[in-house]
């Protein structure tokens, strides 16, 4: 079929058309229930291009355009190795990078490797046992591999589509390259981690799990090494070039630099909860009820006569809500898992914290994603420069309390929540989080600057998508590791203002904000690490 529509629009025969390459794909419901795919393809014919494009009525057709990318290659091998702090997406695709280029980075890494951390992050689910070092935030693949593995972004590079092309060497599914909405899944990313380190390290790079950053050492301003703790003991690595990539919840590498003289500022973030539906109820509101009773079966593969011929191939829907109250104060959804699962996700003893994911299959009956509160450093109770950091402890462990001690999460449904009360009882949407939730009174949770806009929003977002105000959706505190609280400051060339040779990188430094945007950031800071080298070492 597409052949024939793209012949159509091209004033050519089908058969004249030697290759076509799906370039987009997205889902228009704007009209529902009348629902349709719209396709965005390159096409090679066997014909004259030009001949073609002059022949042509349709607005719709234009030449394609590549923009490539490749990774520099290093002029020559600086005599000291470059360091990578962090093996998250920022990490590994500056390591990558670093590898290619033939600089056989060294990559330190606090957590364990995906397979040791998959058993411990499914411990501490089971039983509420948490290792600080190796958890949903530490480890191969950082944070972004127990999500969705969304990899949506708002900003547009010519490295994103190698990125892409990279995760489907490794593991991928093909999909991620076209889709409008390119998700991977938290069950295929432990394999596309792996993959890729296996990459790295025939490239020349070498992995060190269970090694933290713990000090840097500095000469004439400059980085000359950095301090290491593995297995208890204490090592320095002599190090000119570190690419510290820390993920946004490393709050005692926070703390180190703080005390190192390194600078950094307090920045804007999100905090709020995670919020559960049914997914059919976000099907009936975004696909209608008639083609979303008929065509999604979350999971299941389903045949024409049982989807409707308006409901093929209709993946589990997703939504991406804001608002603006009438006081200036906004709440926004984040992080949306279609037929996922709230998961725990802190990394510190004593405290709660809540995230979302999802498997490639978004086979699970609920829907949920983060409804976040947007916060100013004026909103912080401590102004210091780690004041967001220790508002978000604070909250953490208020909701650690409230859930009973044991990693339980407070939670409460939406119809509770709006009237002051209690919960005390589920309907009909069941918390999906692990280890478990305890009914409570969210209010006495949370922050009154957070609680009184959720209020507001939650009524308002209903107006934007039918049954978001269900009151049976459940409300599961807190979510408050939704971007870093602090930016450390560096200048064009991506080193430290403080310290040469000092590279922030990816969304723990304060400079992405999701898996794609940190892998971009990566990238960049690999490059600059290239092409300093070059100027800075006399062996060159």
């Amino acid at each position: 079929m597409l052949y024939y529509l793209a012949a159509k629009e091209l004033g050519i025969q089908s058969s004249q058309i030697a290759e076509l390459k799906i370039r987009r794909r997205s889902l228009d419901a704007r009209k529902k229930p009348e629902l349709r795919w719209v396709y965005t393809v390159d096409v090679a014919a066997r014909k004259s291009e030009n001949q073609i494009l002059r022949a042509c009525r349709s607005p719709k057709v234009s030449r394609a355009k590549d923009i490539w990318y490749k990774p520099p290659k290093a002029k020559a091998i600086p005599a000291q190795r470059p360091v990578v702090a962090g093996f998250g997406p920022a990490g590994m695709f500056a390591a990558l990078a670093l590898a290619m280029a033939g600089l056989r980075p060294i990559v330190i890494e606090r957590g364990r490797d995906a397979a040791s951390r998959h058993a411990a992050v499914q411990k501490f689910w089971q039983t509420g046992n948490l290792d600080p070092e190796c958890n949903v935030q530490f480890g191969e693949g950082g944070a972004g591999t127990f999500s969705d593995g969304k990899l949506n972004t708002g900003t547009k590079n010519e490295r994103q589509a190698w990125i892409l092309r990279q995760l489907v060497s490794f593991g991928a599914d093909e999909s991620i390259l076209w889709d409008a909405k390119p998700h991977v899944g938290t069950d295929v990313l432990l394999t596309v981690v792996q993959n890729l380190r296996a990459k790295l390290i025939a490239l020349g790079g070498e992995v060190r799990f269970g090694a933290k950053l713990t000090g840097l050492r500095a000469e004439d301003d400059r980085l000359s090494g950095i301090e290491i703790e593995r297995d208890g003991r204490v090592e320095t690595l002599p190090c000119t070039a570190l690419i510290l990539a820390p993920g946004h919840s490393a709050r005692d590498t926070f703390r180190m630099l703080e005390r190192s003289g390194i600078k950094m500022e307090p920045k804007p973030f999100s905090m709020g909860v995670r919020v559960e539906h049914r997914q059919s109820t976000i099907n009936d509101a975004q696909y209608g009820e008639r083609i979303a009773t008929a065509g999604v079966r979350t999971g299941l593969a389903m045949t024409e006569t049982e989807r409707g011929s308006q409901a093929e191939d209709l993946p589990p829907a997703d939504y991406k809500l804001n608002v603006r109250l009438p006081d200036g104060s906004s709440a926004y959804t984040f992080c949306m898992c279609p037929g996922g699962y709230v998961v725990a996700a802190a990394s510190e003893p004593g405290r709660v914290v809540t995230n979302g994911m999802s498997n490639f299959a978004r086979e699970g009956e609920n829907a949920n994603a983060a409804l976040l509160v947007t916060l100013d450093p004026a909103d912080f109770p401590d102004k210091s420069t780690l004041g967001g950091m220790l508002w978000q402890q604070e909250i953490e462990a208020a909701a650690f309390r409230a859930g009973g001690s044991d990693y339980r999460a407070p939670a409460q449904r939406v119809g509770d929540f709006l009237a002051h009360r209690a919960t005390a009882e589920w309907g009909s949407v069941r918390p999906s989080y692990r280890p478990g939730v305890t009914p409570c009174e969210l209010h006495a949770v949370l922050p009154e600057r957070i609680t009184s806009v959720l209020e507001g929003a939650i009524p308002a977002l209903g107006k934007l998508l039918a049954g978001y105000d269900d009151p049976d959706a459940v409300m599961t505190a807190p979510e408050t590791r939704s971007s870093s609280p602090v930016r450390i400051l560096r200048d064009d060339t991506k080193q430290s203002v403080s310290l040469a040779g000092l590279y922030p990188c990816g969304e723990g430094a304060g400079y992405a904000g999701g898996i794609l945007s940190a892998a971009v950031d990566g990238l960049l800071c690999a490059e600059a690490v290239i092409t300093e080298a070059e100027r800075f070492d006399p062996a060159l």
